[in-house]
């Protein structure tokens, strides 16, 4: 079993560096990866049932996708923003708007998923003022989601964690999400989405739709342990929407690129929105890049008659060539090597490993090759840290996957083989074990 002290495998001055999240003895430094296992530069091996985060859909190793931006990088590797744009990027955004959904025919590229969501809120706002509505600038996304780390996309999030940046954005109105009515008042998933769209409209009558541009929700929201939308329960929304002229947003930066079985979950659920965020699984982590696609509604705003549409500001870097050349050989590659199909196969092998290692200690939820896990309770835990001392304990058995809270959560490369697949468990088995104690 790995050792979790990696002091010895880190420089002694570590003063310069800002980590992404707070330093401790479970840090790694991370060396070199190969399918997907990665290595640290201690020479621990580590199997990733994450995909990094949701993103390394087809592992560390892609060669389809290393080929493209080898190439890509040997040609053009950046353009002038100002004056052009390249091949791979025309390319990619006519493969993206082919995978979406029905009329979402127009791709603004970015450069992760952060920028994607506050372009979509720049985007619904401008609609709405170019359609006459003025007044329109709130909008709606759910507690306790998540929608990226800059500031318009923070004061989307819900969370009490973020307040600490001070007052966010004006406008955003949070409202909740289906799963807590299923927790606080005990009905089933069909009824919890019934009695979450309606606290939706309420609150979007409350604000006055006037005043309401967009409401802005993920499919299914992993901070709050891959929650998933009831049946029906966006096709609801889309009806809210439409019936009050608010544009719908869907963040599939998670979702997206096959996880849930379909394409987008869009598809899957079966609502489309007037503007689809999506990122993380577009480049297979071979390149920061995300997108918005939206419909004709919203393109038609944006351009003065027919052909291309234009947005701005942008930035430096979105629609690069090297990212476009990763996204474009990664959609490629999900189309055309047989994932669609080899990834329900995966799937339920998968979902099966996962229930039996759960067992009592928690309640499974999946989607395509997305997992979470309610776990239950620690005694004498006022905290509920179910979720990062599962996570730690699957760290020190050289398997990664996300813990908060009273969840964990796990999305295993399309790639993951059979045996891969029983490794995974029985690791997240022995560190349930631990926790836990033993089954109970």
């Amino acid at each position: 079993m790995p050792s979790t002290d990696h002091r010895r495998a880190w420089p002694e001055d570590l003063s310069s560096y800002c980590f992404e999240v707070p330093f401790n003895q479970d840090s790694i430094l991370f060396e070199k990866a190969r399918g997907i296992r990665l290595t640290d530069t201690a020479g621990r091996s580590y199997i990733d049932s994450l995909s990094g985060v949701f993103v390394t859909c087809f592992g560390y190793s892609c060669e389809p996708v290393l080929d493209a931006v080898t190439q890509q990088l040997r040609t053009l590797p950046f353009n002038p923003p100002l004056h052009g744009t390249n091949r791979a990027a025309l390319a990619l955004t006519d493969a993206l708007a082919r995978l979406a959904p029905e009329g979402l025919n127009t791709v603004k590229l970015v450069n992760g998923g952060s920028e994607a969501v506050e372009a979509a809120m720049r985007l619904a706002r401008y609609t709405q003022r170019q359609l006459g509505r003025s007044g329109r600038y709130k909008i709606l996304s759910y507690y306790h989601g998540y929608h990226g780390a800059t500031f318009g996309s923070l004061s989307l999030t819900g969370r009490p964690d973020v307040t600490r940046f001070g007052p966010g954005l004006p406008g955003a109105v949070h409202v909740w999400s289906p799963d807590m009515f299923a927790a606080v008042h005990q009905v089933e998933a069909e009824e919890s989405g019934r009695l979450a769209a309606e606290a939706i409209e309420r609150t979007l009558l409350a604000e006055g739709p006037d005043s309401v541009a967009a409401l802005v929700v993920e499919p299914v929201i992993h901070l709050r342990g891959m929650a998933i939308a009831p049946d029906g329960y966006l096709a609801r929304l889309r009806e809210i929407c439409d019936r009050h002229d608010v544009l719908l947003v869907f963040d599939e930066i998670v979702t997206g690129f096959g996880r849930t079985g379909r394409p987008f979950a869009a598809q899957t659920l079966g609502a489309i929105p007037d503007l689809m965020c999506v990122g993380k699984g577009i480049s297979a982590g071979y390149a920061p890049l995300a997108a918005v696609l939206f419909n004709d509604t919203v393109a038609g705003i944006l351009s003065d008659g027919p052909g291309p549409s234009s947005f701005a500001p942008s930035h430096t870097y979105a629609a690069n060539p090297l990212a476009a050349a990763a996204g474009l050989a990664a959609v490629t590659h999900y189309t055309e090597g047989g994932f669609p199909a080899g990834n329900v196969a995966l799937a339920r092998s998968f979902n099966d490993g996962l229930t039996q290692a759960i067992a009592d200690r928690g309640d499974v939820r999946g989607i395509g090759l997305l997992y979470g896990a309610k776990l239950r309770p620690l005694p004498d835990d006022p905290d509920a840290s179910a979720g990062a001392a599962v996570a730690s304990a699957c760290q020190e058995r050289g398997l990664i996957l996300r813990g908060q809270d009273d969840w964990i959560t796990l999305a295993p490369a399309f790639t993951t083989t059979a045996a891969e697949t029983e490794e995974i468990c029985g690791k997240l088995t022995d560190a349930l074990d631990k926790v836990y104690g033993g089954r109970v």
